[in-house]
């Protein structure tokens, strides 16, 4: 979670910034996550000009049709009839000579503002661009979080927004969008026109009436019934799951993977440690919010070490089987049913 807090405090800073009239010569923003790369090439390029210097100063292109000649001509240009112009290249890293650039941004203009947008990709560090655009401008880097890391990033969005959300509500919401920050974004637009106003709180219960995602048969349920050996609520969960067609094993197993994971880690903690502290806790259940530690104090009791190692295993096997190898004719609802079966057996 480190990584995330320390981008979106960048961003956060750069915005500010921007707002205030406060530019760089460079942007290069970056990464497997496109949702903070994208807000600081949006704050650009709304913020730089006004309307009236558009027209003129304006050059938005994409990678794909340009090369760094095109760009370096554009950038070099001095703007007409006002302070500054704007060059941006989105899904720059489409260029086929995308290095070239560090020509120029070894001595770039101070009237030129040049953004080059990479989604889902980023600039090799060890060569020119990269540390050009590091030296004489601003270097956004933004890596996708991890399914664990997304309930704290959910509910440090909302505190933004002055909202609080429930711990199983954020879990509810990250198991709907998996690590898709922008997808949090546009369902969170839709919750707040539609709750009442006034409104600071959300509960699970408006992330099910309100994205249209059912709590009572969804992963972080099923994990939770598995973890007290509720068989026949577990069994009921796992056929719902596998008859949606939105379903797709590999995501269902790397889910009750991650469960196991931690039942695993706590459960070496507290061979070690009878009473282990607050601080223990937490390093044991990275990315669990503490309301939901006492589900973990029975996962524990009810797969000791020797268990969740076997469960590992058997999440091994029908993870290559959810992904085609000998699963023989069963649908990957069955496949998911009969591994909650043998996971409550152990």
């Amino acid at each position: 979670m480190k990584t995330s807090v320390n981008v979106a405090s960048q961003c956060r800073d750069l915005i500010d910034k921007i707002k205030a009239g406060e530019f760089s010569p460079i942007y290069l923003l970056m990464g497997d996550e496109p949702y903070y790369p994208d807000m600081v090439c949006d704050a650009v390029i709304e913020n730089s000009l006004d309307e009236f210097s558009r027209d003129f100063n304006e050059t938005i292109c994409y990678g794909a049709d340009v090369d760094s000649d095109t760009v370096i001509t554009a950038a070099r240009r001095f703007p007409m009839m006002a302070e500054r112009q704007l060059v941006v290249v989105k899904d720059a890293q489409a260029m086929r000579d995308l290095e070239q650039l560090s020509v120029y941004c070894e001595n770039p203009l101070d009237s030129t503002i040049l953004v080059l947008l990479m989604r889902g990709a980023s600039a090799d560090k060890r060569k020119a661009l990269y540390k050009q655009c590091s030296k004489n401008g601003v270097v956004v880097e933004s890596n996708a979080l991890r399914d664990y890391e997304m309930p704290g990033w959910i509910s440090q969005y909302y505190s933004s927004k002055g909202i609080d959300i429930s711990p199983d509500a954020a879990a509810l919401l990250a198991e709907y969008a998996g690590t898709d920050m922008s997808k949090i974004v546009v369902e969170t637009d839709k919750l707040m026109k539609n709750l009442p106003e006034g409104v600071k709180q959300v509960s699970s219960s408006d992330i099910e009436r309100n994205v249209g995602i059912s709590r009572e048969y969804s992963i972080f349920e099923l994990t939770k019934e598995i973890s007290f050996r509720n068989g026949a609520r577990a069994l009921a969960i796992a056929s719902r799951l596998g008859e949606s067609p939105r379903f797709a094993m590999p995501m269902a197993v790397s889910a009750i993977f991650t469960h196991f994971s931690r039942i695993l880690k706590y459960a070496s903690l507290k061979e070690k440690t009878r009473y282990p502290d607050k601080t223990q806790t937490a390093a044991a259940l990275q990315g669990v919010n503490p309301f939901f530690w006492k589900e973990y104090d029975a996962a524990v009791a009810n797969y000791p070490t020797s268990k969740a190692m076997a469960a590992v295993s058997l999440l091994c096997d029908y993870d290559y089987k959810g992904k085609g190898g000998d699963a023989g004719e069963a649908t990957p609802g069955e496949l998911l049913v009969e591994l909650v079966a043998k996971l409550l057996n152990l």
